[in-house]
C-alpha cells in the first residue's frame, strides 16, 4: 500500500497540491507576498468550510484542499490571508484580493462549481 501511494503521490500533476506541507509553503509564500506574519496552519477535515482564519493568527485549511487544483487552493489562502488586512467583505477586501489575485472573481466561480460536489468554501463568501 505505501508503494502505491508513493506512487500516486508521484504521478500527481503539477497544478495539484503534492501534500499538506506544499500547502503550508504556499501560506508562508503569500503571507511574506503580503507582508503580515504567517499565521499558524493547522489543517483537518471541515464540513461547511475550506478554510477559517482566527484574529491571533491560527489558519485552519480543510484537508480537502489537498484534492484540489492549486489555483483555487491558493483562492482560499489568499482569501483568508487578507482577512488579516480587511476583516470584512467589502470595498478595501476586494482591492486587496484584486491586488494579490487579479482573477480571483474567475477562481471564486470554479470553487463555487467545485462547492455543488464539495463543502462550501471559506467563511461562505459573500
Amino acid at each position: 500500500m505505501k508503494a502505491t501511494a508513493a506512487k500516486m503521490a508521484k504521478s500527481k500533476p503539477a497544478s495539484r497540491w503534492q501534500d499538506a506541507e506544499e500547502l503550508r509553503w504556499a501560506v508562508r509564500h503569500w503571507s511574506a507576498r503580503m507582508g503580515i506574519k504567517a499565521p499558524q496552519v493547522h489543517l483537518r477535515k471541515m464540513r461547511r468550510k475550506w478554510a477559517s482564519i482566527s484574529g491571533v493568527g491560527r489558519l485552519t485549511l480543510n484537508t480537502e484542499l489537498i484534492d484540489l487544483p492549486k489555483e483555487l487552493g491558493e483562492f482560499v489562502i489568499v482569501h483568508e490571508l487578507v482577512h488579516r488586512l480587511a476583516p470584512n467583505h467589502g470595498k478595501v477586501f476586494k482591492s486587496f484580493m484584486h491586488a494579490y489575485l487579479p482573477d480571483w472573481e474567475l477562481r471564486e466561480q470554479k470553487l463555487q462549481t467545485v462547492n455543488s460536489k464539495t463543502p462550501p468554501h471559506s467563511c461562505n463568501l459573500y
